[in-house]
């Protein structure tokens, strides 16, 4: 992969951009399904086309040969991929670009740079793979604390092997900027993997999974990346700190837990030792379908409650069964799938086939089961299986580019996440279909909105939820503000948290303030400002960031 064949605005590879035949298409069902209104049919920008302010930084000569203040750098630096970083990246405003880009291929030059900017007060904005979408990776300068003489986009994708393998222990070093596909096909030199598999696996990195407690593909048990982490290694602006390689501990707080969801704000995160495993030679899949969305609810936790712990446990409400295309019919799909690398997990499908039928489940088609011999394409959690669930998984891979083509149609197109209670869930998804839809409804005439559970725990749900709406192009983000300020409103108010996988960034801030102590966010800021004195990692994430300047 290199940088010429990503989208500059976008998600993903430039050549996956639709053509106008695909966009057309597309356009059609947006009017014909949802019953939007006629979409524009815009056209992407080109980078040549670009302007950006001038750097105010100076670069000091010993620098030179990692820091780049180049104007194609800094615009690929600028946004992740949220909506809100899409749709200003498609109108070509690139005005918050960082004023440099730091590219260190060794903790040396970390510290050199985190040096500098320390004593130039120079905010340092990790990078990752840039897939962030919060927020996490934009720095305004202006709006996120006074005093700053410019930003540092800090690129860790030079740090990108595994380093080490303890297969007695099952587990490896990795460094931090290695993308997701790149640790496996390192891994399986040793028949090992680390199934990790968020939506963004294919550009998000190890280092970026950590610092914003990414959740992936294991739907109970293993649901965070926090749940992999043996140790970690940082380099702060006060120097580099390292945690104890442990399969678990006692001893006081977790200073791993320290790190991880930290989001940049106390150093960068270099390498960490990782739990691994071979691949499973077991799997047993199968899907049901529903009438109601309550009986499948219900369903869902018989299954996880009777502590089966499926790998897989995905139940899609009726509508993101029909936006996915899995299932027409108006049924509710709940998706389940079991693995294991030791023996046959036959009798545990069985078990949550019998519970879904007991709350009206239908199952469709012959569940499938596979044995050792099978073909190990299919570990990326994406494979080429005729089936209901091999649709829904294409579809959940493939997503994030739609919302490249949706935004140059004029649709504003967005997820939110949380998790709650299965007490407090019925009220929440009420209150949540209802206000959402009426603020769309307010703001843009019409609106559509989707439901799945991502993850799920015997004490409750972690739903997922996709908007789509008609935007009034050159208005859009004033539309969007108004319906994610409702979205995370309504969670806060019928206690869910406010992300639990997309983490905080700059966007979820003000409502992560809401759900944690104050007490707490006094301790988090002292150890801040023990690590970064000067304020400069990644100010305005997190915490406030007038509050941790020194």
């Amino acid at each position: 992969m290199t940088a010429d064949e990503l989208s500059f605005w976008g998600w993903g590879y430039s050549e996956k951009f639709p053509d106008e035949a695909e966009r057309r298409e597309l356009a059609s069902r947006m009017e014909g399904m949802l019953g939007f209104p006629e979409r524009p049919m815009l056209s992407p920008p080109a980078l040549s086309d670009v302007s950006i302010p001038e750097s105010s930084l100076s670069v000091p000569a010993h620098l030179d040969d990692v820091v780049s203040t180049a104007t194609e750098d800094r615009i690929r630096h600028t946004y992740g991929k949220g909506y809100r970083d899409i749709v200003r990246g498609f109108h070509g405003d690139f005005d918050s670009a960082p004023d440099a880009v730091a590219e260190p291929d060794c903790e040396d030059d970390i510290e050199d740079v985190l040096a500098w900017a320390s004593e130039e007060r120079i905010a340092v904005v990790p990078y990752g793979g840039g897939t962030s979408v919060v927020g996490g990776i934009e720095c305004d300068p202006d709006g996120d604390g006074d005093g700053f003489a410019g930003v540092v986009s800090l690129d860790v994708r030079e740090l990108d092997a595994v380093l080490e393998v303890d297969d007695h222990s099952r587990s490896a070093r990795i460094q931090a900027g290695t993308l997701g596909p790149e640790i496996n096909e390192q891994l399986a030199e040793y028949d090992l993997q680390l199934r990790h598999y968020p939506q963004s696996y294919e550009f998000s990195t190890l280092g970026g999974w950590i610092a914003t407690r990414a959740g992936g593909h294991f739907a109970t048990v293993y649901t965070h990346i926090d749940e992999f982490v043996e140790n970690v290694r940082m380099v702060t602006p006060s120097g580099p700190m390292e945690t104890r390689r442990l399969p678990a501990s006692g001893a006081g707080p977790d200073p791993n837990r320290l790190v991880c969801g930290s989001e940049g704000t106390l150093g960068v995160i270099t390498e960490a030792w990782m739990q691994v495993q071979p691949r499973p030679s077991y799997r047993a899949r199968a899907t049901v379908h529903f009438d109601e969305f309550e009986a499948a609810v219900d369903a869902t936790r018989a299954i996880v409650q009777a502590r089966l712990y499926p790998a897989n446990c995905r139940l899609l409400d009726r509508n993101e069964a029909m936006l996915n295309e899995v299932a027409m019919d108006g049924s509710h799909v709940l998706v389940l799938g079991f693995e294991s690398v030791d023996h046959p997990v036959d009798p545990d499908l069985e078990r949550a086939l019998d519970l879904s039928r007991d709350h009206g489940g239908s199952v469709s088609g012959d569940p499938s089961f596979e044995g050792p011999h099978r073909d190990s394409e299919a570990d990326a959690g994406g494979d080429d299986r005729d089936d209901e669930e091999g649709d829904w998984r294409s579809a959940f891979f493939e997503a994030p580019y739609t919302f490249n083509a949706l935004v140059s149609l004029g649709v504003i197109v967005d997820t939110f996440e949380t998790a709650v209670t299965w007490d407090q869930f019925p009220r929440l998804h009420e209150e949540i279909t209802t206000q959402v839809m009426d603020t769309m409804n307010e703001e843009c005439g019409t609106g559509f909105l989707s439901c799945r559970f991502t993850h799920v725990y015997p004490d409750g749900p972690a739903p997922y939820y996709t908007l789509l709406a008609p935007a009034d192009v050159g208005n859009e983000l004033e539309q969007w503000r108004e319906i994610k300020a409702t979205a995370s409103d309504v969670i806060e108010e019928y206690g869910g948290t406010i992300t639990h996988h997309h983490a905080v960034g700059r966007v979820h801030r003000d409502w992560y303030e809401e759900e944690t102590p104050g007490e707490f966010r006094e301790a988090l800021r002292a150890a801040k400002e023990s690590m970064d004195p000067e304020g400069i990692m990644n100010p305005g994430a997190l915490l406030p960031a007038e509050q941790h300047q020194s």
